[in-house]
């Protein structure tokens, strides 16, 4: 499992739409260690009981205000936070990242731009102190070893390449999920990604036949007409 989706997130709004809709999202996500408060008192509260490891904070609080929370919670605590407001004008950014907040976005924003800025925050401030290492796991009859880059198969150890390796580590973080063609690209090559999508398919066959019992009819590392990919991992279906 991803550690960084083990920590503790504190999610603080007033409005319980928004704080449905990104906790559901969080939750989906693979996050599950999630509290959620509505004022500045409860969050408050919350902090000192639970010691979350990130948290989320509104400015506009019924109470209070998320600027003046993170002041409180400086007092005992440096967790890294991501400030949400409706206000986007530069002062309040200015001041919400003047006083130790990690990053600051503006309502209305996309949940998946949420996401990403959270777990950016979260291996900045722990990966370094935290190294995570790669899984180990079965598919049928094959042990796919992501942090030796290996798969054992019928006693011998297939190597995988660097591009074999970053797309397995994709599809695993998402394993059970589809993952498009270009998020697939972007997470290999990065930035120069366009147009790989055939190479793509190139190395997909070649996984498939390092990891699939029949490579032409495969059952862990499935295609999605349109779409992307999909692996199977063991007891999914």
């Amino acid at each position: 499992m991803n550690t960084m989706k083990n920590k503790k997130v504190l999610l603080v709004d007033d409005e319980p739409k928004i704080r449905e809709m990104i906790e559901l999202f969080l939750r989906k996500e693979g996050f599950f260690r999630i509290f959620t408060a509505g004022d500045y008192a409860t969050a408050l509260a919350v902090c000192r009981l639970e010691k979350p490891d990130v948290a989320i904070l509104d400015v506009m609080l019924p109470d209070g205000d998320g600027f003046s929370l993170l002041s409180a919670i400086r007092s005992f605590s440096d967790m890294p936070v991501l400030f949400l407001s409706a206000r986007g004008e530069d002062e309040d950014r200015l001041l919400g990242l003047g006083l130790g907040a990690d990053d600051y976005m503006v309502k209305p924003f996309l949940p998946r731009e949420l996401m990403l800025r959270l777990m950016a925050i979260l291996k900045r401030v722990y990966a370094v102190n935290a190294p995570e290492r790669l899984p180990v796991f079965r598919l049928g009859e094959q042990v796919i070893d992501l942090e030796s880059a290996v798969v054992q198969r019928e006693g011998r150890e297939l190597p995988l390449t660097a591009k074999e390796h970053a797309i397995l580590v994709k599809l695993y973080e998402n394993q059970g999920r589809i993952v498009t063609s270009d998020a697939v690209c972007q997470a290999v090559w990065g930035d120069d990604s366009f147009g790989y999508e055939n190479t793509l398919m190139v190395h997909v066959r070649r996984i498939r036949e390092k990891i699939e019992a029949d490579p032409s009819r495969p059952v862990h590392l499935l295609t999605v007409r349109g779409l992307g990919y999909k692996l199977m991992t063991q007891g999914e279906r």
